[in-house]
């Protein structure tokens, strides 16, 4: 240890001046006055909360859900799945990140108007203006989060957490209840609202001087540009903040967070999503390839500038990995196949003529179970036989297969019969001895989870086919993007054109759409939680020997429906008595 510490300061004497050693430099010494002269630190602080985002990486939270198991028996989410979630043991915990996200957000709101950000006074006031847009816009995203971590029932009241606009400090006081979960939408429209009054619907360069605000009069496009214009870009738009309003608004309305079942906050929710879905067409803004963003190759290959492709409306940065494909190719494809898909969401892909597996006349066979069957199950899931990696290998997933890919084989190897395909580069080469990483992007909002968004609500608030204020229905949005996927394309899509006068039939067709084109992106576990439905189905597999296929029960589930809430923190309610615990935990 004395070694060490003789190296560092040798180091720092090598760096620096013998002075700066016995008094240091007070620019190493920041608080929050050093901000108001320095704008890097106040924009640090918004840094701090970008950082925060709960979405900036994967975390794959299916696997406590029936779509999926993991291979790794220490997984955070097999201690979900099998019961073994507490309020000191919470694999989805958002509350302190959360809470420190929006400590930094508030002190930026308290003292960005005394920070000078640039000589030019419009200029100045831009920046002021961006930074307090983003401010609440971020301050509304970490509301939710936390609003979908841990809002539940504690002593028979819908509570939501404790509502903080101003900084805390030494002198603050911790100890105060929760907030009513109404109360915390009240604050989350509220801080929305503020923000879009500050930033333009969507950042970028413009050269036309007529779409600058009026409040910044006499400005120029140089001036404008320079806070607002593409390097700016995946920075907090309004077009961002609507989309969290429409995230927001259909948790709201959900089941677990509307019991009564008020068809006003489903009317919210299909609004504030159509705000942004006009700005596109409507359903004809569907990307026809958003299906498949993550396999788009070429298109990643040539994202540059910040700009997103057709499908995306905010990501986080891109770059060259094979983090991705090594967690999850299969064994022979130097993967570690931690994420395995069940049976389960295997059964939950139509038939390619878009009839369910279990309808009469869907033509489905138990024993060719992958024939005929809608294209996103191969685009999702490596089954028995399918190919995959650069070379195209084929992988064999039966009991009987001669491979580390066969059911059970090893460590490693698949324990459903299935290996993920969906998110990953089949370009992606893990062989040592000629490894290779590709370009990959983590959408943050997909304009198709808009879309999914407008049909659950629409279809609440005014049945399959009625439109609202919008120009479309639940109906077509579903059409549009059960079309885009390949299904029904002979037969006009007969089961869906049976079910579209019946709300309950629609309601299931709905959550089973945003089940596969949302799946692995972090949405089952919260949205079978919102939907307040059965939590325990039993994670099933697929066990095929010779030309005989037999389902079996892999995982068992264990949830009680209390879980259909997160807990506040144990660490949280022992320091403040204020603060209620939801029930049961």
């Amino acid at each position: 240890m004395n070694t060490k510490i003789l190296y560092f300061f040798g180091v720092l004497l090598f760096l620096s001046s013998c002075q700066d050693l016995i008094d240091p430099a007070i620019e190493n010494i920041q608080g929050r006055e050093d901000m108001l002269e320095r704008p890097r630190l106040a924009q640090g602080l918004l840094i701090n909360a970008y950082l925060r985002i709960p979405t900036n990486g994967w975390t794959f939270s299916e696997m406590a859900t029936d779509d999926a198991v993991s291979s790794n028996p220490t997984n955070g989410f097999l201690n979900i799945a099998t019961g073994q979630w507490a309020s000191n043991n919470n694999p989805v915990n958002q509350w302190s990140s959360a809470q420190s996200a929006i400590q930094y957000l508030n002190v930026m709101l308290e003292d960005v108007d005394s920070v000078d950000f640039a000589v030019d006074p419009i200029v100045n006031q831009m920046f002021v203006d961006r930074l307090k847009g983003e401010s609440y816009g971020l301050r509304a995203l970490f509301m939710y989060y936390l609003l979908q971590a841990h809002g539940g029932v504690a002593e028979g009241q819908l509570l939501g957490v404790p509502i903080l606009t101003a900084s805390q400090n030494v002198e603050s006081e911790f100890n105060i209840p929760r907030n009513t979960f109404e109360e915390c939408m009240t604050q989350l429209y509220a801080d929305a609202d503020r923000a879009l009054a500050l930033l333009p619907m969507d950042l970028g360069n413009i050269t036309d001087p007529f779409l600058i605000p009026s409040k910044y009069e006499g400005a120029e496009t140089g001036q404008y540009n320079r806070v607002f214009g593409d390097d700016a870009i995946q920075l907090v738009s309004g077009r961002i903040v609507r989309a969290v309003m429409a995230q927001a608004a259909l948790l709201a309305a959900s089941p677990a967070f509307n019991p009564e079942g008020d068809v006003e906050k489903w009317k919210t929710a299909a609004s504030n999503a159509a705000e942004i879905l006009n700005t596109i067409g409507g359903v004809s803004g569907l990307s026809p390839t958003g299906g498949t963003w993550f396999s788009n190759n070429a298109e990643l290959n040539a994202i540059g500038g910040g700009m997103n492709p057709a499908e995306i409306l905010w990501r986080t940065s891109i770059g060259p990995s094979n983090n991705l494909e090594a967690d999850n190719y299969p064994p022979t494809l130097y993967g570690r196949g931690l994420i395995n898909p069940t049976q389960n969401f295997v059964d939950a892909f139509p038939m390619a003529n878009g009839y369910p597996i279990s309808a009469a006349n869907s033509g489905y066979d138990a024993q060719s179970p992958y024939s005929a069957r809608d294209p996103r199950l191969n685009q999702s899931v490596v089954l028995n036989g399918s190919t995959s990696g650069p070379s195209n290998t084929i992988i064999i997933t039966a009991a009987d297969g001669e491979t580390n890919d066969a059911l059970n084989r090893v460590e490693t190897s698949t324990r459903t019969g299935y290996y993920l395909r969906k998110l990953l580069r089949q370009d992606v080469n893990l062989n040592p001895n000629s490894t290779n990483q590709q370009v990959h992007m983590k959408p943050r909002i997909r304009y198709t989870e808009i879309f999914l968004i407008y049909a659950e609500a629409a279809n609440e608030a005014y049945g399959p086919t009625g439109m609202g204020d919008a120009s479309y229905s639940a109906y077509d949005v579903i059409k549009a993007i059960r079309q885009r996927a390949g299904i029904g394309t002979e037969n006009g899509d007969e089961y869906l054109e049976s079910i579209k006068g019946d709300q309950a039939a629609m309601r299931q067709l709905i959550r089973n759409e945003r089940r596969l084109e949302l799946s692995f992106e972090g949405f089952r576990f919260w949205d079978l939680r919102r939907w307040n439905v059965n939590l325990n189905e039993t994670a099933q597999g697929m066990t095929i020997e010779g030309d005989s296929y037999e389902v079996m029960n892999v995982e068992n589930r264990v949830f009680s429906d209390y879980m259909i809430y997160g807990p506040v923190p144990y660490s949280e309610t022992l320091k403040f008595t204020e603060l209620k615990q939801n029930t049961g935990w």
